[in-house]
């Protein structure tokens, strides 16, 4: 799958996000080693139980049964925003990633405004990771 096909997919299931606290709604897709695409959105409650949209992504295709896994794009905006901005994973998602994905596993987000994606690799992004 094409980064661009993956923004539209993840503009696409942002638009799902339950945001009533913060007004931030995250869009990711999801590509497993074989090519399957799994989606996420965030998902707020009044508690400390949110859930982030990698997450939701992630579970979805551990449930299905993938272990394997190519890349994620991920982006974000306010929800009266007219551009998506660059959005990058939470220090709880970059963990969560580090238990199913290697260290080369591929992060892309997109700045809409400036039509600029980058790419960052889970190692780049979590260097030191939790070990027990």
């Amino acid at each position: 799958m094409d980064i661009e096909e993956m923004i539209k997919q993840a503009k696409q299931v942002a638009k799902n996000a339950w945001i009533p606290y913060a007004d931030y709604m995250v869009g990711t897709v999801l590509v497993t080693a074989n090519g399957k695409v799994y989606t996420g959105c965030n998902i707020q409650n009044k508690g400390i139980q949110a859930i982030c949209s990698e997450r939701v992504a992630f579970a979805k295709a551990i449930s299905d049964g993938e272990r394997a896994f190519k890349s994620i794009l991920i982006i974000g905006k306010k929800s009266k925003d007219k551009f998506y901005k660059e959005t990058l994973p939470c220090g709880y998602c970059r963990e969560f990633m580090s238990e199913f994905c290697k260290p080369d596993f591929e992060i892309y987000t997109y700045d809409e405004e400036k039509n600029e994606v980058k790419k960052y690799t889970l190692q780049e992004l979590l260097p030191h990771t939790f070990v027990f």
